[in-house]
């Protein structure tokens, strides 16, 4: 596997994964997750594991498409884990990720809930 820059910050993940997916890079995109790590996509299943996340945006960037940044919410940290997320330009839902510190001080995703629709809101009476 290539050398890639490193997550050494949690909120460093979401510019390289922009990055890595613009530039179609799935074994970019893969070497952002732990080779354990889950990820809620596509919509109502998971993906699990860095091989099958890596052949899924294979599939996912054979489109070509354009990811844009997204401002970060504040990211929560408790020792060694992290919870960083973005709110879509869409206003709807959120996008979060639970991330790890690895043993060489960078991070790496871990849980990723790449889209979050909340239920719609029960009619008021």
């Amino acid at each position: 596997m290539p050398e890639y820059e490193k997550a050494m910050r949690p909120e460093d993940l979401t510019r390289l994964f922009v990055e890595r997916s613009n530039a179609g890079d799935a074994a970019g995109v893969a070497a952002l997750y732990e080779e354990d790590a889950v990820m809620a996509y596509p919509p109502g299943s998971r993906t699990v594991g860095r091989t099958a996340i890596r052949a899924l945006w294979e599939k996912v960037l054979a489109n070509r498409p354009r990811f844009e940044p997204e401002p970060p919410l504040p990211t929560l940290i408790s020792g060694d884990i992290a919870l960083t997320a973005t709110p879509p330009k869409d206003g709807s839902g959120a996008r979060a990720q639970v991330v790890r510190r690895q043993p060489d001080g960078s991070w790496l995703r871990l849980l990723d809930q790449p889209e979050f629709v909340p239920p719609p809101a029960e009619p008021t009476r």
